[in-house]
């Protein structure tokens, strides 16, 4: 071989070498510190962001249309992915509000101001004016905080809203399937077409085929229908303050209950709210779905369970689910009130899957710490072996006082410390009886309902012929209440339905310009009396004829302070929740067959310790 020969070789040799260094030295990858997912300058351009449309066809044609269902999906990516082949997991969020919701106009909700077991008059039905946003974008959240970490993140409008088919359902199988296509798809199982009638595909190509869910309320919930149906692909979701069952969110054990801050809303209101899908399709999917399927199970007379509702309750779908799962919530959430993410946390544990449960002190959403969610989707969707898995702490609460990015770490919720300890009644609720370690004691105390009291007014009266309250003496010390508080009443009534509702509360009421959100309230529960055997059958209560009934109040993990008093409240019809018979129904609670069971860290130990 001549020397000229072998310096070309050389040369070409030295070149190809320099050239992959240089593919090696520029091509950007994601970088991981801690167990986290670091911001790539190389991502960190929004100039460079690749945003395109599409849409997914679905298995399913809930419009009616003889079509299969397309979803509208939008996709951010870095631009590495189109011009390196790099390919990276997904961060997906879907949605009924990406396009807009209905405005809330006057009798656009259910009128609460009836008998109970009547019928309400009919309500307005307002339209939603889609304001879907201009292509290529459904939304933009999300993107600024994981984009740069090294995610492509998706967004999809749900069945019967946005520029996607389909019809709403509120919990109905085409909202747990829709997302399941917009997976199928990113794993190369589905069809991606770039128009909504057309017939020219489009693949995720940059897909790893690893997808993560997250979202708050409505978004919240469809990342856990989106799990139950055990998808391959969906490793890892992440709800914040989910609804996972809409019959516990407008109805509480037999009783017609509405959520937090929106009286008189029930499934249909929500349906309408959401309801932005093609304008054509939109007179079919209220005959089929709001007027003949919904008014015909959601049954606002008796607020009983039956088929249909279980059908929307998630926990009823948890046997395909393989997701690990990050709860969030908050214990002061009144709207989705925190049972929704127990429950599911709960199921999710007994299943052996990789479970953590974050909660707060304050309201409606609120997600953990980035840091916190970074890890989960690390693990999951990079594969970064940070051993959040197998970390000793399952249960990241907030404290009263602290800042909601830093929780303190407990080993479970409830607290495994925690015990369930049985208090019972002292004759006086009218002023404000005993809560007791002691028996109750063999007498009748009544109460007379009367829906122009609100709870706040009734817990802070020094006395009230309108309910019943019961008091520990003042606390010495501290006392730690964790998991769920249940009760168990036995009543007559003087007629043949009524409301029941309980607070259990912290007193004295702090009315001051420094209350706080857990100042007041602990925790609160409701229940029919006419389903003191069954949710799914009731029977007409009879006057004078006393019924046992028990019942779970929302799950809580709070510290009450020294120099406080529990309190344990009974009404009956509660003005921001129930509905608003006229005044003047009579409950008579029995002290010696009533008693509650509440959680405390110590157990009755530490009970008596604080209160003797």
């Amino acid at each position: 071989m001549s020397l000229k020969l072998k310096l070309n070789l050389v040369l070409a040799l030295v070149v190809s070498l320099f050239s992959k260094a240089q593919d090696t030295i520029e091509k950007a990858a994601p970088v991981f510190e801690n167990g986290e997912a670091q911001i790539v300058e190389a991502f960190n351009n929004p100039e460079d962001w690749v945003h395109h449309d599409l849409w997914v066809e679905t298995e399913f044609d809930s419009d009616g249309d003889g079509d299969l269902d397309r979803m509208h999906v939008s996709v951010s990516r870095p631009k590495q992915t189109e011009t390196e082949d790099l390919k990276l997991p997904i961060i997906y969020i879907t949605s009924p509000y990406f396009a807009g919701v209905a405005q809330d106009l006057p009798g656009s909700m259910w009128d609460v101001k009836r008998e109970l077991g009547g019928k309400s008059e009919e309500r307005v039905h307002p339209e939603v004016e889609r304001k879907a946003a201009p292509r290529p974008m459904i939304s933009y959240s999300h993107i600024k905080k994981w984009l740069p970490r090294g995610y492509v993140i998706v967004h999809s409008s749900s069945p019967g809203t946005g520029y996607s088919d389909g019809a709403p359902t509120i919990g109905g199988k085409n909202e747990s399937l829709a997302p399941k296509a917009v997976i199928d798809w990113l794993c190369g199982r589905a069809k991606g077409y770039t128009e909504r009638d057309g017939n020219d595909e489009v693949e995720a190509t940059w897909s790893t085929g690893k997808v993560g869910m997250t979202g708050t309320s409505y978004n919240g919930t469809l990342p856990l229908a989106a799990a139950t149906t055990g998808v391959e692909g969906l490793v890892v979701i992440i709800p914040i303050a989910p609804n996972t069952s809409y019959y516990h969110y407008y109805r509480s054990n037999g009783l017609v209950r509405s959520p937090g801050g929106y009286l008189g809303e029930d499934i249909d209101v929500l349906y309408d709210f959401v309801h932005s899908g093609d304008e054509d399709k939109r007179v079919r999917n209220n005959r089929v779905v709001r007027d003949t399927e919904m008014m015909d199970n959601m049954d606002r007379q008796t607020g009983d369970l039956n088929d249909w509702w279980a059908a929307r309750d998630y926990l009823n779908q948890m046997a395909n689910m393989k997701a690990a799962l990050l709860m969030s919530h908050g214990f002061n959430d009144w709207n989705v009130m925190p049972e929704h993410s127990y429950r599911i946390y709960k199921a999710a544990k007994e299943k052996g899957l990789p479970h953590q449960i974050y909660y707060h002190q304050n309201g409606h959403g609120g997600p953990p710490p980035t840091s916190m969610m970074n890890k989960w989707f690390t693990k999951y969707l990079h594969g970064v072996d940070n051993g959040v898995d197998k970390e000793q702490y399952k249960a990241y609460i907030v404290r009263e006082n602290d800042d909601r990015q830093s929780p303190t770490a407990y080993l479970d919720y409830p607290n495994p410390d925690a015990q369930e300890v049985t208090l019972n009644f002292g004759s006086g609720g009218n002023t404000a009886g005993d809560l007791i370690l002691n028996e109750g004691e063999e007498i009748g105390e009544t109460l007379i309902d009367d829906v122009s009291f609100t709870g706040s007014d009734l817990a802070k009266s020094k006395s009230s012929k309108n309910r019943l309250l019961y008091v520990t003496r003042k606390l010495k010390g501290d006392l730690h209440i964790s998991g769920v508080p249940k009760i168990t009443v036995t009543l007559s009534s003087n007629k043949p339905a009524a409301n029941l509702s309980v607070w259990l509360v912290s007193l004295p009421w702090n009315e001051g310009s420094n209350v706080k959100i857990t100042d007041n309230v602990i925790t609160r529960g409701w229940a029919d009396p006419k389903n003191y055997k069954s949710l799914t059958d009731e029977e007409d209560l009879i006057p004078g004829k006393s019924y046992t009934l028990t019942f779970e109040l929302q799950p809580d993990d709070q510290v009450i302070k020294a120099g406080q008093q529990i309190g344990l409240m009974i009404f009956s019809s509660d003005q921001e929740y129930t509905i608003h018979p006229k005044p003047g129904t009579e409950l008579t609670i029995e002290l010696d067959k009533t008693y509650l069971s509440l959680p405390i860290v110590g157990g009755e130990e530490a009970f008596k310790k604080l209160t003797d």
